[in-house]
């Protein structure tokens, strides 16, 4: 615990010394900061994706960083100061998990979901949907909006009945491509993907993380393709659809960089 006390100690000390003597450093606003944020997220993100630790751990710091950035911000501007950022999120966290720090006893994860939704009810809360980022990525926040509902019971029974939901959206999607119109067709295409992740979740499956999989697997395949096409004296754009497909199947019988 101490050597974990040291460390931020370190951090913090490290991130005024930036803020008070470096040019950079110095310009930064909440504003400017925002984007980075978002990038270092991101690439989080994506070394979670590829299940790379090293990387985890150096862009769990740079996240850090960036943490302790807004807080010095924050304490200039005279609005809270780093140990209320900490002790408030402290705070936080004994509130809502009554059944460690109280008498409340709960039965499984499901429970623990649903009174962390009715906590947040009484901290103010006029919705259970408004704890729900609005740039969320559509995906990640279909997911969460839909998790959220569950909490108050308005969740489907069983999974086949989520399946029947979803064939009958995609059977809306056809009845509104073959009347021609366009903006019905957005409106249900949205209603076949809502759906859809409401069935990932019944499988237990992260639709956002299984998309992102698809993303970089055609991304690997689709460049062995044009490396194979190379190799062969040509390129993608010079080949026809049948022999493009000849290589997509090619790649496909190679195994899979893990």
């Amino acid at each position: 615990m101490q050597q974990n006390a040291d460390s931020f100690l370190r951090l913090v000390k490290i991130m005024d010394e930036l803020r008070e003597q470096c040019p950079w450093d110095k310009k930064q606003t909440i504003d400017t900061l925002r984007p980075l944020t978002l990038e270092e997220t991101y690439e989080l993100a994506d070394a979670i994706t590829a299940k790379d630790w090293k990387g985890i751990r150096e862009e769990l710091g740079d996240l850090m960083l960036h943490i302790l950035f807004y807080a010095r911000i924050g304490r200039e501007q005279n609005q809270f100061m780093l140990d209320e950022v900490i002790n408030g999120i402290c705070e936080k966290l004994i509130f809502r998990h009554p059944h460690i720090y109280g008498d409340v006893k709960v039965a499984d994860e499901e429970e623990v979901k649903k009174n962390w939704e009715k906590l947040k009810m009484k901290e103010g809360k006029k919705s259970v949907l408004s704890g729900v980022p609005p740039s969320l990525p559509a995906v990640v926040k279909a997911t969460r909006i839909q998790e959220k509902a569950k909490q108050v019971g308005f969740e489907w029974d069983n999974k086949e009945d989520v399946w029947k939901k979803v064939e009958e959206e995609i059977g809306e999607l056809k009845e509104a491509i073959q009347a021609g119109s366009q903006e019905r067709t957005e409106e249900e295409f949205g209603d076949v993907l809502f759906s859809l992740v409401n069935y990932a979740r019944f499988l237990q499956v992260d639709a956002e993380g299984v998309l992102e999989k698809t993303n970089q697997k055609f991304i690997h395949r689709f460049q062995q393709m044009e490396t194979i096409a190379a190799a062969k004296g040509s390129k993608l754009q010079e080949m026809t659809l049948a022999e493009m497909d000849e290589l997509w199947n090619e790649v496909k019988k190679q195994k899979e960089p893990s």
